[in-house]
């Protein structure tokens, strides 16, 4: 169809205790720009005494972007960072070459039960800063700029996109905004890159005619256009600037090289990463063999 190059739909996997739907990469397509990973948790119910888990695991060559729409999360890295995310907040952690992060539910709401709903992305960085300083950041929703779209409030998470920019450390040209839509209301999809992306948080929505449920992607072609609601509906909308060279994905490492993913799992399994200063939990183990999150 005019406008959309394919669709994605998302296939469950198990992290920190909870099934995710995991949207990239997929077959079809293993990015979008720079973004090379999906996850949608949620929304769940933990009940009292329970919550997330995501022990101590390494990452290099990518920035993690965690985005909840319910819920709380704490962030502790091998820099020292502990920061707890909250609805609206955006969390990016730049791996560079080598961070050790967890994430796990804050102790109150461990204790008292929660319900949890966001997503987690991964952005590949530049090919000159896959090697640099690892780096966090945290940006309250509050610094997050909003805009006025035809009448549609649209946050900008990450990047560039209707005239207004994130305050988050984007080393390359891309978007990433959130978008709430009544039964009718349009939204343009930002046209500034080649690379663009429709994912369908709730709701249901038409992308140039062709209707999209919950928990699926589109890839929009340039002639895409506009999203518009045919229900109550909350989108994402990503892309940017293609990479020149591909990345490579391996279980929790990007690189635009074998020889430094190679490395970095020989690393991990040394224990050569640092280790978190605040969390002294069980480290999430080196699989056996390659994962190279291939679908199915």
């Amino acid at each position: 169809m005019t406008g959309i190059e394919a669709t994605i739909g998302s296939r469950p996997r198990e992290v920190g205790g909870q099934t995710v739907s995991r949207v990239l990469p997929a077959a079809s397509h293993r990015a979008v720009g720079p973004f090379v990973f999906l996850d949608h948790l949620g929304p769940v119910t933990l009940p009292p005494h329970h919550g997330i888990d995501v022990g101590p695991h390494p990452h290099i060559g990518l920035a993690t972007v965690t985005y909840l729409f319910e819920g709380a999360l704490v962030h502790r890295d091998s820099l020292g960072s502990v920061a707890t995310i909250r609805p609206g907040d955006i969390d990016w952690m730049s791996a560079g070459r080598g961070i050790v992060h967890s994430e796990r539910s804050p102790d109150a709401e461990r204790a008292s039960g929660s319900t949890m709903h966001g997503l987690q992305i991964w952005v590949a960085l530049p090919e000159e800063d896959e090697d640099s300083d690892p780096t966090f950041e945290q940006h309250r929703a509050a610094a997050l700029p909003w805009v006025d779209v035809k009448g549609v409030s649209v946050r900008v998470l990450v990047g560039s996109a209707y005239g207004a920019t994130s305050p988050v450390t984007a080393r390359w040209p891309m978007f990433y905004v959130d978008v709430e839509l009544q039964p009718g209301q349009t939204v343009p999809i930002p046209a500034e890159h080649s690379a663009r992306a429709v994912y369908v948080v709730s709701g249901e929505v038409s992308v140039e005619g062709q209707v999209m449920g919950a928990r699926t992607m589109a890839i929009t072609t340039r002639e895409a256009r506009n999203v518009v609601a045919t229900t109550a509906s909350r989108i994402v909308m990503l892309g940017g600037m293609p990479f020149p060279q591909p990345r490579l994905l391996d279980w929790n490492f990007v690189s635009s090289t074998r020889e430094r993913i190679d490395r970095a799992r020989d690393d991990w399994r040394a224990m050569r990463f640092p280790r978190i200063p605040t969390d002294d939990g069980p480290l999430v183990p080196l699989p056996a063999y390659p994962v190279k999150h291939e679908s199915g």
